[in-house]
């Protein structure tokens, strides 16, 4: 899979001048945007940031690709990948943080799921019921690296420690080497109890950084990719029983002349129209590095051949505002390096230029950053 930075937002609850992102130690940042910019795409939307800060509590661990939701009690959840020594690495665990402040502190971290080879990214969303649900995939791709560091030489000057070397091999020799591939998986924890207890990890079929999102007929949607499992597919799954099951519901075409193996970290939302709009990361030559844009009119059940938006970035978070419009989310990876949104007034149809939210963020930088303390005023 291909290295990715990751946006950080909160549900679809919040108000227009609210919205959350993120790069990459763990910190919080506060956005004001200025007060009638979001009515009109006459002149890019402007933002202020008000604050960063860091917020981990283990500044010497690498932090992951979080996702950030507001539960309808308050309470902000932050989920991500924890315990990581470097972007990819075997000791990666989903991790659950807790705000009820709005985010001017947050609690202890909470160790949802560790398994015993690398657990990346991290979704959360609340649904209607008020469960939650959070998801994660599994993977490998640490073997490479492990097997060449093994094979340098003591005086290599690209050797690794002794102590690391041997971390990382008592971490991988755990399981024999068939148990570590039936590991694999795209998976899902659900609390009915407000995070008090969690279930088990179970299969989702599918994978996408920040997870399925609610819809308005009562059914929850996850747009994603059969990573390790099943036919590979690239596509949407849907559940009706509050995330405790899901099934299959349709995959997504290709652009002619796109490998959708090329095609990665989709999320959805639902227009204030009733369109289901979901964007996708690719990796095909054509618009290589952008996002594409698919569109479903019949609840998922059909999609649009992905098309160019016009975006150099990814992947996306997106959210709807509640004044309707649509914010998407994305990291930038040249000049500035950081994260970037942008809007759109017509359900998705067209977005905005591109606004600046960090864009200082170095190559080497380690964990994640993002917005997780914010401030409003009325207009």
């Amino acid at each position: 899979m291909p290295p990715r930075p990751r946006n950080v937002l909160a549900p679809r609850v919040l108000n227009r001048r609210q919205f959350l992102l993120q790069s990459g130690g763990l910190s919080a940042s506060a956005v004001l945007l200025s007060c009638g910019s979001w009515r009109t795409l006459a002149a890019t939307p402007r933002i202020r940031v008000l604050e960063t800060r860091v917020i981990s509590h283990d500044r010497s661990a690498y932090h992951g690709w979080p996702t950030v939701a507001r539960r309808r009690n308050g309470q902000l959840l932050l989920v991500c990948s924890g315990g990581r020594e470097e972007h990819v690495c075997p000791f990666g665990r989903v991790e659950l943080m807790v705000s009820a402040d709005e985010g001017q502190s947050w609690g202890w971290p909470q160790v949802l799921l560790d398994s015993a080879i690398d657990d990346r990214d991290a979704g959360v969303v609340e649904t209607v019921r008020g469960s939650i649900l959070v998801t994660s995939f599994s993977s490998l791709a640490y073997e490479p690296i492990l097997e060449g560091a093994r094979k340098r030489a003591a005086g290599d000057a690209q050797a690794w420690p002794a102590e690391r070397l041997r971390a990382w091999s008592a971490a991988h020799e755990r399981l024999s080497a068939e148990q570590r591939r039936s590991e694999l998986g795209q998976w899902m924890l659900r609390s009915a109890d407000g995070g008090v207890t969690w279930s088990a990890r179970y299969a989702s079929i599918v994978n996408s950084p920040h997870g399925p999102v609610p819809l308005s007929d009562g059914r929850l949607l996850y747009a994603g990719k059969e990573l390790w499992t099943g036919e590979r597919r690239v596509g949407v799954c849907e559940s009706r029983d509050d995330g405790q099951s899901w099934q299959w519901l349709a995959p997504i075409p290709a652009r002619p002349g796109d490998d959708p193996e090329h095609y990665h970290e989709l999320h959805a939302v639902e227009s204030g129209d009733g369109r289901i709009v979901v964007q996708i990361r690719n990796h095909n030559a054509t618009n290589a590095n952008e996002t594409l844009q698919t569109e479903s009119n019949d609840g998922g059940r059909t999609w649009t051949v992905p098309r160019a938006i016009g975006v150099w970035g990814l992947p996306s978070h997106l959210l709807k505002l509640r004044d309707g419009s649509l914010l998407m989310t994305y990291g930038h990876r040249r000049a500035p390096l950081g994260n970037q949104a942008r809007l759109s007034t017509d359900h998705g149809r067209t977005w905005s230029e591109p606004l600046v939210i960090s864009g200082t963020v170095s190559r080497g930088t380690s964990g994640i950053r993002a917005p997780l303390n914010w401030r409003t005023a009325p207009c």
